[in-house]
C-alpha cells in the first residue's frame, strides 16, 4: 500500500493547490479507495446511494464514471435507485434486509454500496451493515468511512476532487498495477 499511498500524495501536489485539503486525510483515504477499487477489478459491482442532498453527486458520477473518452473498460458501477425503483419505499429493517437478500441473490461475483450523504439517513444505517462498502458520510466518524463536513463552504469542490482522484485510481489499478499494489 505504500506504492499507492506515494501515487497519492504526487497526484494531489499534481492538482492546484484547492486540493491541498487532501494531503492530511490521505492516510484515511487511502485503504478505503484500495480496498474500493479492487473489488471493482476483481469484478465486483458496485451501487450507489446518497441522502436527497447529494443526489446530485450521483447523477455526477454517473455521468463520468464510464464516459468513452476514459479510454478503459465500462465499469458495472450502477446507481441503487434505478436497479431498484421502489427504494425510497423502504423504511423497516425488514424491508432493507429483503432488499439485501435481493441484491445477494442477483451479484453473485459480488457487490458494495457506494454511500455519500448524511450518517442518520436511512440508506446510511443500509450502508452500515457491511464492513465492505465504500462511505463517504457528513458529519459523523463511522469506522472505515471517509468523512465530510455538510457545512463545509467548499463541500461541494472535495467531493468533486475525491471522485476525480478515484477516477484516476480507477485507471492505475486497471492500467499500471505496480503503482497500485
Amino acid at each position: 500500500m505504500q506504492k499507492l499511498l506515494t501515487w497519492t500524495l504526487e497526484s494531489i501536489r499534481e492538482e492546484d493547490s484547492s486540493f491541498s485539503w487532501l494531503e492530511e486525510y490521505r492516510y484515511e483515504w487511502t485503504p478505503l479507495v484500495k480496498s474500493a477499487v479492487s473489488k471493482i477489478r476483481d469484478g465486483y459491482s458496485v451501487l450507489i446511494i446518497t441522502d436527497d442532498e447529494n443526489r446530485w453527486f450521483a447523477k455526477y458520477i454517473m455521468s463520468k464514471i464510464n464516459h468513452k473518452d476514459l479510454n478503459r473498460p465500462f465499469l458495472p458501477i450502477f446507481p441503487l435507485e434505478t436497479i431498484f425503483p421502489n427504494l425510497k419505499t423502504l423504511n423497516s429493517v425488514v424491508d432493507f434486509e429483503l432488499l439485501g437478500d435481493m441484491l445477494d441473490i442477483s451479484y453473485k461475483e459480488g457487490y458494495y454500496i457506494w454511500y455519500i450523504g448524511k450518517s442518520d439517513h436511512t440508506y446510511a444505517k443500509f450502508s452500515y451493515k457491511n464492513d465492505d462498502n465504500f462511505l463517504w458520510v457528513l458529519d459523523d466518524e463511522i469506522p472505515n468511512s471517509f468523512r465530510f463536513r455538510s457545512h463545509d463552504p467548499l463541500l461541494d469542490i472535495k467531493l468533486l476532487q475525491l471522485f476525480k482522484l478515484f477516477n484516476k485510481t480507477i485507471d492505475i489499478a486497471l492500467f499500471n498495477s505496480k503503482d497500485f499494489d
